[in-house]
C-alpha cells in the first residue's frame, strides 16, 4: 500500500498525517512518499515519519521527492496538502479587500480572499489530477487544500480521478456539541446538506433524541442569546461547559434561532458566507464574537509548528502518537477494509443536497466502505439558506471556470456575484478585483 502526501513539507499537516497514517493498524507495512515542491523540510518529516514508526511499530518505509510525477508513481492514495503563494500570496489576499472596505476573517474559501486563493491553486490541482489519470488512474485524491469545495471540483470536473474533500469542522463540532451536553462522540447524528465552511446541519438527534430543542433549552438556560454575546468584562468561561460551548459559537446559536438549522462549522468561516456578519457596525465580527485572522498571527502558528518538529527531534518533546481526528486515515482504513463509516464529506452532488445543482461539490453525510462513498441523506436546509447555498454555488462553479480559462471577465463576474467580495459599488468591486489579480501575478500564468 503506497500513500502520497503531494504538500508532504506542511509542518501544519505532515506529521499529523503521517502518525494517523502509522497508527491505522490495516495500513501496517505501508510506503509513504512525502512530495514538496520546497526540500528543505522533507528530510525532517521524514525523520518524523521513523520516529512514528518506532513508536507506533508500523513497518513502513518512507521516501521523498520534489518531483510530483515520480511521487504519484505507485501511488493507491494521493492526499494533496498544499498552498500556492504561501503567506505572501494570502497577504494579499487580506490586505487589497481591506483597503475597499471588506475585512475577512479567514480569507480562504470564499470572499474575495477565498476566490483569489481559488484561482491560483485550481490549475495546480488540475495538474495533479492530470498527472494522476497518466500515471495511478486507479488511486484516490484526497483533498485537505482549501478552498476546498472549488479544488475539489475542479479536479472531478476535469479528470476521471476519484476524488473527495475532507475537512474536520462538522466533526469537531460534533465533538464539543458532545462535551457540552455530557454525551459520548457517538450520539451526536447530524444530517448535513451545504457546502464546505458553510455545512448547514438540517435535523439532528443528540442522544436519540431531537437535538435544536435541547440546545434552545441551553441557550435558554443561559439567560438567552443576549446573555451569550461577547462581553469584554466576563470571565473567561470554565472549559468544556455549557456557557463554554455557547460563547463561541455565538453566531451558528443566532442563526439556529433565526432560520430553525445550524451550521456546522466555526463561527470565522461561517461570517464570510454571510455578509451581513463583518460589518463596520459590527466590529468587523467582533460582536458575534469573530476575529480576524492576520498573516502575523499565521505566521506565529507557524513559527510554532516548526518549532514543536525542531523539538521532537532534538528530543525535548515527545512525538503525539494518538488519533488526530483528521479524516485522512479513517477513510483510507474503510476503503481498504470495507468498515462502513458515516463521515461528512465532499462529494459530487448526485441528489443528497437537492437544492443544490447536480455535480457540484457539496457537502453532506457520507457512508464510505468497501464499495467507495456516497451520500447518506437527502437533506433541505430551511429556504433562506438554501438560497444563499445556490449563490456560493453559482460563484464557485464560475470560480473553477475562471480559474481553468483565465477568463478575465468571468473572474470579475465571480467577485461580483459573491455575498462578501460583490456587496460594495462596482466599479470598486472591479478595481479591487484588478488589484488582487496584479498583487499575485505570479502565482496566476492563466491570466497573463
Amino acid at each position: 500500500m503506497q500513500v502520497t502526501i503531494i504538500g508532504g513539507g506542511s509542518y501544519q499537516w505532515a506529521p499529523t498525517l503521517i502518525t494517523d497514517l502509522l497508527g491505522t493498524p490495516s495500513l501496517a507495512g505501508m510506503h509513504l512518499v512525502l512530495e514538496d515542491i520546497d526540500p528543505a523540510p522533507l528530510e525532517k518529516m521524514a525523520a518524523i515519519a521513523g520516529i512514528a514508526d518506532d513508536k507506533l511499530g508500523a513497518k513502513s518505509t518512507v521516501s521523498t521527492t520534489t518531483d510530483q510525477r515520480r511521487a504519484l508513481e505507485g501511488a493507491d492514495f494521493v492526499v494533496v496538502t498544499i498552498s500556492t503563494g504561501g503567506f505572501d500570496s494570502m497577504a494579499v489576499d487580506l490586505d487589497v479587500p481591506a483597503r475597499h472596505g471588506i475585512r475577512q476573517s479567514v480569507g480562504d474559501s470564499v470572499g474575495p480572499g477565498g476566490i483569489n486563493r481559488a484561482l491560483r491553486n485550481i490549475p495546480v490541482l488540475a495538474g495533479i489530477g492530470r498527472d494522476m489519470e497518466e500515471i495511478c488512474p486507479d488511486a484516490w485524491l484526497l483533498n485537505i487544500t482549501n478552498p476546498m469545495t472549488t479544488l475539489t471540483r475542479t479536479v472531478c470536473r476535469e479528470t476521471s480521478v476519484k476524488t473527495v474533500g475532507l475537512c474536520h469542522e462538522v466533526g469537531n463540532f460534533a465533538m464539543v456539541l458532545a462535551i457540552a451536553f455530557g454525551k459520548p462522540h457517538t450520539a451526536i447524528r447530524p444530517v448535513v446538506a451545504g457546502v464546505n465552511h458553510f455545512p448547514v446541519i438540517c435535523d439532528l438527534e443528540i442522544d436519540g433524541a431531537e437535538g435544536f430543542a435541547q440546545i434552545a433549552e441551553l441557550v435558554d438556560e443561559l439567560g438567552g442569546l443576549d446573555a451569550i454575546a461577547p462581553d469584554p468584562a466576563r470571565p473567561e468561561p470554565e472549559p468544556f461547559t455549557k456557557l463554554d460551548f455557547a460563547v463561541h459559537h455565538v453566531l451558528k446559536l443566532a442563526m439556529l434561532d433565526r432560520y430553525g438549522a445550524l451550521p456546522g462549522a466555526n463561527d470565522r468561516h461561517l461570517a464570510e458566507f454571510v455578509p451581513s456578519v463583518l460589518t463596520e457596525a459590527s466590529g468587523w465580527g467582533a460582536a458575534w464574537g469573530i476575529e480576524l485572522t492576520s498573516i502575523a498571527q499565521r505566521q506565529k502558528h507557524q513559527d510554532e509548528y516548526v518549532a514543536g518538529v525542531d523539538d521532537v527531534l532534538a528530543g525535548k518533546e515527545e512525538l503525539p502518537t494518538w488519533d488526530s481526528g483528521e479524516l485522512v486515515a479513517p477513510v483510507i482504513d474503510s476503503l481498504v477494509t470495507g468498515t462502513r463509516r458515516e463521515l461528512p464529506l465532499n462529494l459530487p452532488n448526485t441528489g443528497q443536497c437537492p437544492d443544490l445543482p447536480l455535480d457540484a461539490v457539496v457537502e453532506s453525510m457520507c457512508v464510505v466502505d468497501g464499495d467507495g462513498m456516497r451520500g447518506r441523506d437527502v437533506a433541505r436546509p430551511p429556504a433562506a439558506l438554501a438560497e444563499l447555498l445556490r449563490r456560493h454555488a453559482a460563484v464557485q462553479e464560475m470560480t473553477v471556470e475562471a480559474g481553468l480559462s483565465g477568463d478575465r471577465g468571468l473572474a470579475h463576474a465571480a467577485f461580483a456575484l459573491d455575498p462578501l467580495a460583490g456587496r460594495g459599488d462596482l466599479h470598486d468591486t472591479e478595481t479591487m478585483v484588478d488589484e488582487l489579480l496584479a498583487g499575485t501575478a505570479q502565482w496566476l500564468p492563466q491570466f497573463a
